[in-house]
């Protein structure tokens, strides 16, 4: 190191230290090492361009004190800064930008700083807030809903399917039972109206035979869910909704699965030849999936054997199966016997983080 030091003092320590292969920032490290003394390093050749200003005071190496920031030299003074904020607050320019003021100078033959600086100013002085009351945003809940049987919490949503042109689609409305995800009602009509949801609702329940205070109904914030005919529908039902937090699709969780199993079907095809061949896929595609969908959420169950209470006895007889498969052959068994996935026992749209109870997706 000492040979660095020894070079710094004719050629600079960046020099000094690329030609004998230090790293500058070794040689400032044993500089400041304790008890040792800081060379004199000299001055760069004069070839090498003097270092930018920086706006802040030297500070003797070694010192443990803080630079000391002090005014650029191309800074506005006190006086100066002042005599923009007057301007900006005169009453011809107080309700106006600084653009428009920075302008209208301009104009008039006064220069006083750079539009840049007057909002810079603008921003130290805490007055470049919005000048009106804008509206505020409330902060909304986060649902928790639990379903421990079928018909007390349903999930309704609405997809868009494409029709024959660009720029032409259906809406297809589905309400779902969240527990046992079985579609209790769907509708596709060729606009989104809250008329059409209120009938769907109705004829549901009325299948369903929903009693007042017995169910839950979910959406997110659609037209049609935050109506009034729904709204009003709902209360003479005695029927509680709920709605998700505005673009989090997390709340409604079995809708959009539901959806992607709809969409993902090998038959689904990109466009609809017209209203009545959506239709036709959907009256097809819904007792599929009610009766013959066996549900990885459910236990591969179906949905119409968890909604109509056939679980346990499915279940049972699957366990019976196994059983046998298991007495022919228990070798090929090596941990332990095998038995049928659970029974589903609730299903938490957003569970709180300290439950422990089973949730079915």
């Amino acid at each position: 190191m000492d040979a660095v030091r020894d070079l710094a003092l004719t050629v600079g320590v960046q020099a000094a230290c690329r030609a004998l292969g230090v790293p500058r920032a070794t040689f400032y490290r044993a500089r400041r090492c304790p008890g040792g003394t800081p060379p004199e390093v000299a001055a760069p050749p004069a070839t090498t361009p003097p270092a930018p200003v920086t706006g802040v005071s030297p500070v003797p190496a070694g010192t443990g004190e803080t630079p000391r920031p002090h005014p650029h030299p191309r800074a506005l003074s006190a006086e100066e800064r002042q005599a923009v904020l007057d301007a900006l607050h005169s009453p011809r320019f107080r309700d106006t930008a600084p653009a428009e003021a920075y302008a209208t100078l301009l104009d008039e033959g006064t220069y006083l700083a750079s539009e840049r600086t007057m909002y810079r100013l603008l921003a130290t002085a805490g007055e470049t807030g919005d000048r009106r009351n804008q509206r505020v945003h409330p902060a909304y809940a986060k649902p928790e809903l639990l379903a421990t049987g079928a018909n007390q919490v349903w999930s309704w949503d609405i997809t868009t399917l494409r029709g024959p042109a660009k720029w032409t689609y259906y809406d297809l409305d589905v309400l779902l039972d969240s527990f046992s995800r079985y579609v209790v009602g769907w509708l596709v009509a060729d606009q989104e109206l809250a008329s059409l949801a209120a009938r769907l609702i109705a004829d549901a329940v009325a299948k369903q035979d929903i009693v007042a205070g017995q169910l839950t109904v979910h959406a997110d914030r659609g037209s049609s869910m935050t109506s009034k005919p729904v709204a009003f529908l709902l209360a003479d039902l005695g029927i509680t909704k709920t709605h998700s937090r505005p673009h989090v699709s997390n709340d409604n969780p079995y809708s959009e699965a539901q959806f992607k199993t709809l969409k993902y079907r090998p038959d689904f095809p990109a466009r609809f030849e017209g209203i009545e061949e959506a239709r036709v896929f959907c009256r097809d595609f819904f007792p599929w999936y009610n009766t013959h969908h066996h549900h990885a959420g459910l236990g591969l169950l179906t949905p119409e054997v968890v909604h109509y209470g056939q679980a346990e006895a499915v279940h049972a007889a699957r366990q019976q199966v196994l059983r046998a498969a298991y007495t022919a052959h228990p070798e090929r068994f090596v941990r332990h016997a095998p038995a049928p996935p659970p029974v589903p026992t609730a299903a938490w749209i957003n569970p709180p983080p300290t439950t422990t109870q089973e949730v079915s997706h």
